[in-house]
């Protein structure tokens, strides 16, 4: 069975628990550059040096949803994970500000500014494992 909205996606299992962060990001209203950016973001298109760099900061796992012009990310780290640390870590690692420069134009948001400035924390407001 394929994965798809509405038959759920897979997830990791990890040994023990882990950490999970929350995000968001508005792309501009355009089709052809949600598409493209979308193309961007596809396997064998994203750059390797930001990969690699996501996981060196200590990042297990990274999901970008998106609904209209809205994306939702969910990223997932060890539970010793420093949200600041590996950012500003994450935004001197190689080609880091050369991919948020490639991908702003699409995205709501001022030019220049690091993944950190651009994706919004989000929070928790409901958590089904804590009623009874």
């Amino acid at each position: 069975m394929s994965e798809t909205k509405l038959t759920g996606y897979k997830v990791q299992q990890y040994a023990g628990p882990v950490k999970r962060y929350c995000q968001t990001l508005d792309l501009k209203d355009n089709p052809e550059l949600i598409a493209e950016y979308r193309r961007r973001h596809s396997e064998g298109e994203a750059w390797s040096e930001i990969l690699d760099g996501i996981r060196e900061v200590g990042i297990l796992e990274m999901e970008i949803y998106i609904v209209g012009t809205r994306l939702f990310m969910i990223v997932e780290t060890p539970l010793d994970f420093e949200w600041s640390e590996a950012m500003a870590r994450l935004s001197t690692l190689p080609r880091q500000q050369e991919w948020e420069d490639y991908m702003s134009e699409f995205q709501k948001a001022a030019p220049g500014a690091s993944s950190d400035e651009k994706w919004v924390l989000m929070e928790r407001m409901f958590h089904l494992y804590n009623v009874k």
